[in-house]
């Protein structure tokens, strides 16, 4: 499999949670909820763009879906968001602002993905 697949495939699992998730009783954070997760490649040769859903549980996010992908993030009270996807020896990492309905930053490959990056937007759903 091509590291441009690969990548392609753990961006995919980056943000599969959105509409079967519940959104939580009382939020902790402004943040908190299910959210969709546009991931559009500006350079590099992965996959021009997905759209998936990650959620977010006291400033924490979340990735519930069926791939074998690892999410590492936290979105902070003032809405800087950090977070690190990976599977295997391939990764991205991901910053940027939230706000309480909207999101938006960049992301850059790591390992054999290194050469891909690109732009991240994100809506409440």
């Amino acid at each position: 499999m091509s590291p441009a697949r690969t990548l392609a495939q753990l961006l995919a699992g980056f943000a599969l949670v959105t509409a079967l998730v519940p959104a939580p009783a009382v939020a902790r954070t402004n943040y908190d909820g299910n959210w969709s997760v546009l991931i559009v490649t500006r350079s590099g040769p992965c996959d021009r763009g997905y759209r998936y859903g990650l959620a977010i549980r006291d400033g924490k996010v979340f990735y519930e879906g069926s791939l074998a992908v690892n999410v590492d993030g936290r979105v902070s009270k003032n809405g800087v968001v950090k977070v690190r996807v990976s599977a295997g020896l391939q990764g991205a990492t991901g910053v940027g602002r939230m706000s309480r309905d909207y999101g938006e930053g960049s992301w850059q490959g790591d390992g054999s993905a290194g050469n891909c990056s690109g732009t991240w937007t994100a809506e409440r759903r």
